[in-house]
């Protein structure tokens, strides 16, 4: 982990903006981990999608592509409503009048969020993007920032509620299901359960609050399977303070 595109201490600076809790250093290893493992699925749906097309730069349209093949990879959703990337693919929304309600106004904000502070990650976004042997234009690089950063907000949310809870009070899973083939059987069954019991103090965010908060905050399948299994093995030796 020593050399993860997301830098521990940026992690932590999200995890300010929305708890007061002290994040332990595996915790935030743990969120880096996770947060590289998603954007990693992201960049390889996107290359195969540009790969297609004979193009070795990635562009906007390439990680549309990468979401609608794989449902797993549609996480930071509330980056969404700030990228022209996606505009007019979430549809129109009306109140109870029918009339229609207009798209937020980006305001200042003496509180820093997911979406003002997006930019903290391009550095790593494009380490991340040179280790999978890939480039991408600027608007591609904005977009995989911004998604970056909203996961990583939502997931100190829940990793925050999981503190506060003493566990995981529920569970969400969808497991995509080629038409033909038999049901795959539960992933992490025993890891799911042992996480939905939390032990420690109220004050402190641990390691396996994250790899909690990350069973919310991924679907299901593969990539969630993927990606506490890759922060377990990669945080197994980093102290807990």
């Amino acid at each position: 982990m020593d050399g993860s595109p997301f830098n521990p201490s940026l992690v932590k600076a999200v995890f300010r903006d929305v708890t007061r809790m002290h994040v332990s250093r595996s915790a935030a290893w743990t969120a880096a981990s996770v947060t590289r493992t998603v954007l990693t699925e992201i960049i390889d749906g996107a290359r195969s999608a540009a790969a297609e097309e004979a193009r070795k730069k990635l562009i906007p349209r390439d990680l549309l592509s990468a979401i609608e093949r794989n449902v797993e990879v549609e996480v930071g959703v509330k980056w969404y409503e700030h990228s022209p990337t996606f505009h007019g693919l979430t549809g129109v929304l009306y109140d109870a009048e029918g009339v229609v309600v207009p798209s937020p106004k980006r305001r200042g904000s003496r509180r820093p969020s997911a979406v003002v502070g997006a930019h903290r990650f391009e550095a790593g976004v494009k380490a991340l993007l040179r280790s999978r042997g890939a480039t991408a234009v600027p608007a591609m690089v904005r977009d995989l920032d911004g998604i970056a950063s909203v996961f990583l907000t939502d997931l100190a949310r829940d990793a925050a509620m999981v503190v506060r809870e003493g566990g995981v009070r529920r569970f969400g899973a969808v497991t995509p299901v080629v038409s033909g083939e038999s049901t795959p059987p539960p992933f992490f069954k025993d890891s799911l359960k042992a996480l939905s019991a939390r032990r420690g103090d109220g004050r402190t965010i641990h390691r396996d609050d994250i790899l909690a908060a990350a069973t919310i905050q991924l679907f299901g399948g593969d990539l969630r399977q993927r990606a506490l299994a890759e922060a377990r093995e990669a945080t197994q030796n980093t102290s807990a303070d």
